[in-house]
Formats: C-alpha cells, sequence, structure tokens
C-alpha cells in the first residue's frame, strides 16, 4: 500500500501528469511523469512528496484481474519512490497484456520506463 503522502487522487492531478508530464511506453505498462510539479493543495517550504497513481483499465481483465494488477504495481512503485524528484505526479497506465503478466515482467517494464523518463536511458 502506498502511504497516503504519496497517493494521487484528484481528477486534475491526473490530468496534469498524463497531459503535461513526459510519456514512457513498455509492451505492458505506460508510465507518464511530470516532474517537480508543486501541489497547489499542500501548504508548507518543504518540497511536496512524489505522488503515484494507477490507471487500470477494464481491457486488462475482470475486477479481479484489475485488482490484483493494481495491486502489483502499487508495490512496485513504492519501493520506487526513492528514485523519483521531489514533487512529481507519476501515472502508471497497464496495458491489456499486463493482466496475464508476472510480477517480474511487471518490475522491468516499470524499471526501464522509469529510467528512461528520469534520463538514464535512450529512447
Amino acid at each position: 500500500m502506498l502511504p497516503t503522502e504519496n497517493r494521487l487522487r484528484r481528477r486534475e492531478d491526473f490530468a496534469v501528469a498524463v497531459r503535461r508530464g513526459r510519456r514512457a511506453g513498455r509492451p505492458l505498462l505506460v508510465v507518464h511523469l511530470r516532474s517537480g510539479a508543486t501541489d497547489p493543495h499542500v501548504t508548507g517550504e518543504s518540497a511536496p512528496p512524489p505522488r503515484a497513481g494507477f490507471v487500470v483499465s477494464k481491457a486488462v481483465g475482470g475486477a479481479v484481474v484489475r485488482t490484483a494488477v493494481k495491486r502489483k504495481l502499487r508495490h512496485l512503485v513504492r519501493d520506487r519512490l526513492a528514485q523519483l524528484p521531489p514533487g512529481s505526479l507519476v501515472v502508471v497506465r497497464a496495458l491489456p497484456g499486463s493482466g496475464d503478466a508476472d510480477h517480474a515482467q511487471l518490475a522491468q517494464d516499470l524499471d526501464a520506463a522509469l529510467k528512461r523518463l528520469l534520463g538514464g536511458g535512450a529512447r
């Protein structure tokens, strides 16, 4: 489970990350990253924590499959929050093949997408 301060919940925040952020597509998922975005809803001088949200459509599978994919993705992103810049917004969109993928395959695609978005990988 992601800590409360690291959850992306508002529709507007999802829209900002998807429309104004960078995107990296992989066979099982697409990752949208808006780096260093400031959250107008949070007050204080400290840098806001990175926040993540997930989109898993019915094309992935039934309710049980979608929930399992969301849980796997939340667990994977939680372990990678330290890599993300403060204040960044991340949206992970699962593609239809992710319902049949195991944990290691999702981790590999997520790592490759984040590496590309954070400047470590070539196009």
